[in-house]
């Protein structure tokens, strides 16, 4: 991993993946909103997988002068993994994210980097947002599950514009497509969160329209992201959870059956519902197991482990004047 550098004030970092614009007018556009804040900054242009045409556009950008620094990954690995990567050769004490394509105005960078004199992570939200009256549906059933799930109320995590302070990704692992809820990875940790407005690009033309397995993998995501906020050192918390439920439907519907049996004389060797019963009891047993076996395991390793952020220390005076 790169030092951290007096020279280097913002690192910039551009995964570039199956969807990106030009480059060469991308990344004028970038340097121009920098170019305001007055702040040091370089760029690290990540390349997710084979492309020729983006990978040309880089190479006649450092023929051209631009100090930037272009990672090529062996294939395509994620978003998330291409940040990582970015981050490996990143100097600066601000790590700032954008998309390889348009997505904010690039006069509304300063205003990100600015918010974090009281945040960690500072999240863009587009605001107005262009988009007809289903993808507002579709956005607002997305991020009111992340809410209840999380307990963060954001409004644009498919914004890949963000500034966070170097630490966010010194403590943060980040795999497949994790990064869109960085926010609730990093609100685990104890960071500071804030979502701020800015202006959407003119140029951001994308329609937001998804093939259904898309919509499958973010599921996915957000129930993953969601044990992982909620449980991941509480295990038994949730396995023990589901596993009483089904123990306990399990043990009522064998009573039942029994109760069925002595009293009313039905046989059993014929009822689905037996079977049924038994599978939940045995089901329910392994479940709590399961999350017994989880706690034994954080138990093991918790000295080693930190989920907190020391925000700062105050001491007082060791030494002091003798009167």
């Amino acid at each position: 991993m790169a030092q951290p550098s007096a020279d280097v004030q913002v690192s910039v970092i551009i995964p570039v993946g199956v969807r990106h614009a030009e480059i060469a007018a991308l990344h004028t556009d970038y340097r121009q909103g920098l170019d305001k804040t007055g702040l040091v900054y370089e760029f690290i242009y990540v390349l997710d997988g084979v492309f020729p045409d983006a990978s040309a556009q880089l190479e006649q950008l450092l023929g051209s002068g631009e100090r930037i620094k272009v990672v090529y990954l062996t294939r395509w690995f994620g978003e998330s993994t291409a940040l990582m990567a970015g981050f490996e050769h990143a100097a600066g004490a601000i790590i700032l994210t954008l998309p390889a394509y348009f997505q904010i105005a690039a006069g509304e960078i300063g205003k990100l980097i600015g918010a974090l004199t009281s945040a960690d992570v500072v999240i863009s939200r587009r605001w107005p947002r262009a988009g007809g009256l289903l993808e507002r549906v579709r956005r607002a059933a997305f991020h009111g599950l992340v809410s209840w799930m999380t307990g963060l109320k954001l409004h644009d995590l498919g914004c890949s514009a963000r500034a966070m302070k170097r630490q966010v990704l010194e403590e943060l692992s980040l795999y497949g497509d994790q990064h869109r809820l960085l926010p609730a990875l990093a609100d685990r940790q104890g960071f500071r969160i804030l979502e701020i407005d800015v202006k959407q690009s003119t140029q951001d033309r994308f329609e937001g329209v998804y093939p259904t397995r898309e919509y499958a993998h973010r599921l996915l995501d957000v129930f993953a992201v969601f044990f992982l906020v909620r449980f991941t050192k509480k295990p038994l918390r949730f396995f023990g959870m589901v596993g009483a439920f089904t123990l306990a439907s399990g043990t009522i519907l064998v009573t039942y059956l029994v109760i069925d049996r002595l009293v009313f004389q039905q046989s059993l060797a014929d009822r689905p519902a037996l079977l049924l019963s038994s599978l939940l009891v045995v089901l329910g047993l392994q479940l709590f197991a399961l999350g017994l076996l989880g706690e034994l395991i954080i138990f093991t390793h918790a000295r080693g482990m930190k989920d907190y952020q020391v925000d700062r220390v105050i001491e007082f005076p060791s030494t002091q004047k003798q009167p």
